[in-house]
């Protein structure tokens, strides 16, 4: 299936062979004419000496989601085919690709083979890699090609994921199934007393519409495309209703936002705190208390929730909690939230539409047995060195960015994505810290114009640490309603920014030279054009 994908590597095609512009093309993006001459991931390296090697295929499957006819998905399945054999674990009973995981120091060779009737390739979401193993969208590959990526884990442990990452289609990808969980380990971690086996528990959140027969519904109009989709119901790992037996004793749950535009406003309906020891990027320092977790788009946060005073029998539900979304829109489906909650079975939703910020269960705890522990939270979970602002290239004039929503339009700095368009403010020199701000309204301009949106915003490479965020008006209801969930400590690699608010990151690019996009995260936005590429050189 042709795309517009293939169409931008044709033209790059082209212009290889048009002389000056094609060596104005390579002074430009070096290597980009490798994807398509040199053929970029195409085969191994011979001296690239991997410690694991996977392979993942993507093909269309069909999984049984709810009772009835079996939903048709885009499933990645995956085989290990050197070294340790528990690096990659398949979930048959989930459109959810496999979770890999891996050690800090491992070098690992990936193998990619597209079976499915599009273009597509995989992006590393949170790991610092070479530019050219990121799984930028110019290196999608067809149906029956397969694309090589070799790296060495670089990051600290922590929860990260991959997900597809086509130009255009990403939302749709995601939507259909190509994603799963990338847990990465390290020594300083395994020391911690941390739960781990069955106790540790990866958690991806995500929401789904369903036509009578089970099938995904995913219509991408334009009135979707503006607001970002929003399901009208919530699985947890692939699954409705979504039920964990427990037993007393503490766990350790990783919670990653896999939807596409939806906003998470997450706590416990008895009111217990929500004790968070890690962000997108690992553990934090100390344990931070919360009375509820704001989990945008992609953000992940691992909580240690302790089930040692319960009584056998009892219950506990994760709820979304109602929060001001002016600007968020609401999706219409079948099944639905009615009533604060999730409705089982067949049941229709209340006006047949979903809105962003309603109230709604995500997951329910049962304790079903007893557990003789004695789980102690370490008060010192890791070490964090702070970036320091007299370190960066640009102290006293930080890259802005403005987030735009109008016109029908989702812009970053007044441009939409394309290939082979980098300007001179997204140039950053290497080995070098830089200031950098999302603005978005806060000057009065951009996402305050036509449509005041929130957009998680996410760059590519190395992880970045939050400076401060700054609100036109810090009591406005949209901010308010969701401001004691935020938690910006640790290293972030992405970050949620309101409207009429401005974020200042500090953001090390060191390492690996080449192209890294940076896009908001709102899948629909990003596929609207809301994306742009940064060159390291």
């Amino acid at each position: 299936m042709k795309n517009n994908v293939n169409i931008q590597r044709r033209k790059l095609i082209k212009l290889a062979g048009t002389g000056v512009a094609a060596t104005a093309a390579v002074a430009t993006f070096p290597g980009l004419l490798n994807a398509t001459t040199m053929r970029v991931g195409s085969h191994p390296t011979v001296d690239f000496n991997p410690d694991v090697e996977i392979s993942l295929t993507g093909e269309v499957k069909y999984v049984q989601i709810y009772e009835g006819p079996q939903t048709r998905v885009w499933k990645v399945i995956g085989k290990v085919l050197k070294g340790d054999k528990n690096a990659l674990a398949n979930d048959d009973r989930s459109y959810l690709a496999p979770t890999i995981r891996l050690h800090k120091g491992q070098k690992v060779r990936i193998y990619l083979k597209n079976e499915l009737p599009s273009a597509t390739i995989l992006h590393w979401h949170g790991l610092h890699v070479p530019s050219k193993m990121d799984g930028n969208p110019m290196y999608a590959i067809d149906n029956g090609e397969t694309f090589v990526y070799e790296f060495e884990i670089l990051n600290r442990a922590g929860t990260y994921w991959y997900h597809a990452h086509t130009h255009g289609l990403t939302a749709k990808h995601v939507y259909s199934g190509l994603a799963g969980f990338f847990i990465v380990s390290d020594d300083d971690e395994q020391a911690l007393k941390l739960p781990r086996g069955e106790f540790d528990l990866p958690l991806v959140i995500q929401d789904r519409n369903f036509d009578p027969q089970n099938q995904l519904k995913y219509s991408g109009n334009m009135m979707q495309r503006m607001h970002g989709f929003l399901g009208d119901q919530i699985l947890v790992n692939g699954q409705p209703d979504f039920e964990l037996p427990v037993a007393t004793r503490a766990y350790r749950m990783r919670l990653l936002n896999g939807s596409n535009s939806r906003i998470y406003k997450l706590a416990w309906d008895d009111g217990t705190p929500i004790k968070v020891i890690a962000t997108d990027g690992g553990l934090l320092e100390q344990a931070e208390t919360l009375p509820y977790l704001t989990l945008a788009p992609a953000e992940r946060r691992e909580i240690w929730v302790d089930f040692s005073d319960k009584k056998i029998g009892s219950e506990l539900t994760l709820r979304s909690l109602e929060f001001v979304s002016s600007g968020m829109g609401m999706m219409g489906g079948r099944r639905g939230m009615m009533g604060g909650g999730m409705r089982g079975g067949r049941g229709g939703m209340m006006g047949g539409q979903s809105h962003a910020g309603e109230d709604f269960a995500v997951l329910k705890v049962r304790v079903n047995k007893k557990a003789a522990t004695n789980d102690v939270l370490p008060k010192r979970l890791s070490k964090i060195k702070p970036l320091r602002l007299a370190d960066s290239a640009n102290p006293q004039a930080p890259r802005r960015i403005s987030l735009f929503m109008r016109h029908m339009s989702a812009l970053l700095n007044g441009r939409s994505y394309k290939m082979n368009d980098i300007r001179e403010d997204e140039i950053m020199p290497l080995n070098t810290l830089q200031l950098m701000e999302f603005d978005n309204g806060f000057h009065g301009m951009g996402g305050m114009g036509m449509m005041g949106m929130p957009h998680p915003m996410h760059l590519h490479g190395e992880q970045f640490q939050v400076v401060k965020r700054e609100a036109r008006s810090k009591s406005g209801r949209e901010y308010s309603s969701l401001s004691e969930g935020f938690l910006d400590k640790g290293w972030k690699d992405t970050v949620l920014v309101m409207p009429g608010e401005k974020v200042t990151i500090l953001k090390p690019f060191n390492d690996f030279t080449g192209i890294f996009m940076y896009h908001c995260h709102n899948l629909e936005h990003e596929d609207m054009g809301m994306m742009r590429d940064l060159l390291v050189k």
